[in-house]
């Protein structure tokens, strides 16, 4: 199959990108590279299955040749990134959204929208279902990315109905692994980061707000498995094992032997105290469940930052065992 990947050299783009090159396929990736990091796909460019294409989505869209699939996952996806670039992410999760559609329809190709539990905001029921709306502050600093999210879900699903588009959406709960930037600003990132250099590992309030983690390569095997299925509805896909970040900052603090200290700030404005995946739907359809460890991702994810510093040379020695 021929396969265009918006955002594909990005942190979850670039590995789908791999999975997909793997298989055979002929991969697309489209990417205007504002966070993405063309060095996550560079070992793709002299495959002749391969091509990329510098572009941003939320401008029309011009593809030579057949498409099979329009697989849209270009969005900045941290709040470090969204909130940096707020008409960014709104302009690229609508008219970015609007032309992918397009190009779909256009070349009577499959849709698969990348999502989030953002779209849930704050929730007040636990587990999230898909059914769930949500609790959302539309004019709050997150809402520049989690109404984005529903307007790309709603005309996705408008373009379903009305144009009778083959289309797919999943909903990604918190992610981590290898090429999840450091300056990220995500939790996993910002911990892993701060205990390798030395520098206090941050966390906000007490620390007792709880989330999911979910391992790269077990997100990318949904996404795989949901591309197999006929289903239009949203599909959940994160580890229903939740830690609260207090938990989180003291595993990773283990993991990389620091003697980093864990230092609180005040709650951003919005950040949602829970947010645990229900994913019966993605069982009961895909087969799927995460199957990565928490402690054996964190370690494969911690040595891959080490190398990434050690290259910047920033890292410090971790504290003594003895």
């Amino acid at each position: 199959m021929r396969i265009l990947i918006t955002g594909g050299a990005g942190f979850i783009g670039s590995h789908l990108t791999d999975r997909l090159m793997d298989e055979g396929h002929e991969i697309v990736v489209m990417d205007n590279l504002i966070t993405g990091n063309y060095q996550n796909i560079a070992r793709h460019q002299s495959n002749v299955r391969f091509e990329f294409i510098h572009h941003n989505v939320s401008n029309h869209i011009h593809i030579v040749g057949p498409l099979d699939w329009v697989i849209h996952f270009a969005s900045p996806a941290s709040p470090v990134d969204y909130l940096t670039l707020p008409i960014e992410t709104l302009k690229v999760n609508s008219l970015g959204t609007h032309n992918t559609l397009g190009l779909a329809l256009a070349k009577g190709a499959k849709y698969f929208l990348a999502s989030t539990s953002e779209v849930y905001g704050d929730p007040e029921i636990h587990p999230q279902v898909e059914t769930y709306w949500g609790n959302v502050n539309p004019i709050g600093p997150r809402g520049v990315y989690d109404e984005s999210k529903r307007f790309a879900e709603a005309i996705t699903m408008a373009y379903h109905h009305k144009h009778k588009l083959d289309t797919r959406i999943i909903r990604i709960f918190n992610c981590y692994g290898p090429r999840l930037r450091l300056d990220d600003g995500r939790v996993v990132s910002n911990f892993i980061g701060q205990a390798l250099t030395g520098k206090p590992i941050t966390i906000y309030g007490e620390g007792q707000q709880t989330r999911s983690f979910q391992f790269v390569s077990d997100l990318v095997d949904g996404i795989v498995r949901l591309m197999g299925v006929e289903h239009h509805l949203p599909v959940n896909l994160g580890n229903p094992q939740e830690k609260t970040v207090r938990e989180l900052a003291e595993i990773i603090r283990e993991l990389t032997g620091s003697a980093s200290e864990i230092t609180a700030r005040p709650l951003p404005v919005d950040d949602p105290r829970r947010r645990l995946p229900d994913i019966s739907k993605a069982k009961s359809l895909l087969g799927w469940t995460p199957k990565k460890d928490l402690v054996e991702g964190l370690t494969e994810t911690i040595e891959w930052y080490r190398k990434e510093l050690e290259n910047k040379q920033v890292l410090v020695p971790s504290k003594s065992k003895n």
